[in-house]
């Protein structure tokens, strides 16, 4: 079984500058709910089909396939809305990859780093621009920010 562990931070903009251009992604949820989720995503190319269990403290099953990308168009067309859109970055930093991804749309303005653990003791050597870290707050899951934008947050 596939399963992904991951710390999520807010980033401070004043401290972390897009070293690239990013890859753009836009992803939809067919089913959003806490204990399964169904996402969609289209990343710059690339069609993914992605199915997460419950989280159990930063950790949860994950299922992860590659579709094609005329699949991927079709089937966002189906989910749930808004769609989440942001722009993914990838830096380096204390032997680790980081994504960052500053969302668009209804989600602008937010700025999330995100790092993938082997194990949910690993250590983390955490950036400057890396401020808060959110991974205990539901609201900051991309599947709960369709429901719940950060524009409208207050």
């Amino acid at each position: 079984m596939g399963s992904e562990i991951e710390r999520k931070y807010l980033v401070d903009l004043a401290q972390w500058k897009p070293r690239n251009a990013g890859t753009l992604y836009r992803q939809g949820y067919l089913s959003s709910h806490a204990e399964r989720v169904v996402r969609v995503r289209i990343a710059g190319e690339a069609g993914v089909i992605t199915i997460k269990g419950p989280n159990k403290g930063v950790t949860r099953a994950e299922f992860e396939y590659p579709i094609p990308l005329a699949d991927a168009t079709e089937l966002l067309a189906m989910c749930e809305t808004p769609l989440v859109e942001k722009t993914r970055h990838a830096e380096e930093h204390g032997g680790m990859t980081w994504e960052i991804d500053v969302f668009h749309g209804a989600n602008a303005g937010l700025v999330i780093a995100e790092v993938e653990l082997t194990s949910e003791t690993q250590r983390v050597e955490v950036p400057v621009w890396a401020i808060r870290e959110v991974s205990d707050d539901p609201r900051y899951y991309n599947s709960n920010l369709i429901k719940h934008p950060f524009s409208t947050w207050t």
